[in-house]
């Protein structure tokens, strides 16, 4: 087993049978018989290892579905169920580290309500919105993954480019990854069979809302009659 594997399976067991973060990276080394400096060759923190689970999560899901032939005669709608169906059903495996860690991010207690301990509680305030470092990498990477799908979107003309919206799509597609993660940890449905519909239901209204519609019709017809008037 290579080191960095080594460190992600005990860190995620650590986290599993403790309910928190190890108390110190030298313990956590030791048990591992890593000296501390040599940890610190491969990650900076616990949160750096927590980072790199939700990477790995996401890139092994988008290897999974474009390693299938199928998948590249997909349209754009299809591929992207195709991953998060993928990226559901991998998360399942894992699914106590990623109530915890999810909801260690959010600031709540396993039972969904906040923590004591979170800054959004000590404020008095309740958000949905998961604003951290931990999954910047998981962001960027499924950014990437989004531009390329939405690229190919606007050359199948699935997708419809327009002024001022177009360069938030990826921001919007990102918004609904977390909608699906949000839906799927507290979904308690047999077989969490109510996420996979959450998932076609979320997907079809955003290509829905995104591709081309009546309103882009009557903009192009208002647009042509304004430049012939």
């Amino acid at each position: 087993m290579e080191t960095l594997e080594k460190i992600r399976k005990a860190y995620t067991e650590y986290v599993l049978e403790n309910g928190k973060q190890p108390t110190s990276v030298f313990q956590f080394a030791k048990k591992l018989k890593l000296a501390e400096a040599e940890f610190y060759n491969y990650y900076a923190s616990f949160d750096a290892i927590e980072a790199d689970v939700w990477l790995t999560f996401f890139l092994e899901s988008k290897r999974t579905v474009e390693a299938d032939d199928t998948y590249q005669t997909y349209s754009v709608r299809e591929k992207l169920l195709a991953f998060y169906y993928t990226w559901i059903e991998l998360l399942k495996a894992q699914r106590s580290f990623v109530v915890y860690s999810y909801g260690r991010l959010r600031g709540m207690n396993a039972d969904g309500t906040m923590s004591v301990a979170s800054p959004i509680a000590r404020a008095g305030v309740r958000s949905r919105t998961v604003n951290s470092q931990v999954l910047m990498p998981f962001k960027d990477a499924f950014n990437d993954f989004a531009r390329d799908l939405l690229a190919e979107g606007r050359e199948s003309r699935e997708v419809e480019p327009r002024p001022f919206l177009t360069d938030r799509y990826p921001a919007a597609l990102w918004t609904q990854a977390l909608f699906v993660l949000d839906f799927w940890v507290k979904d308690v449905s047999k077989g969490f069979e109510k996420t996979d519909t959450a998932i076609e239901k979320a997907v079809n209204t955003t290509f829905d809302l995104i591709g081309r519609s009546p309103l882009d019709t009557l903009f192009d017809f208002a647009k042509f009659a304004y430049q012939n008037r």
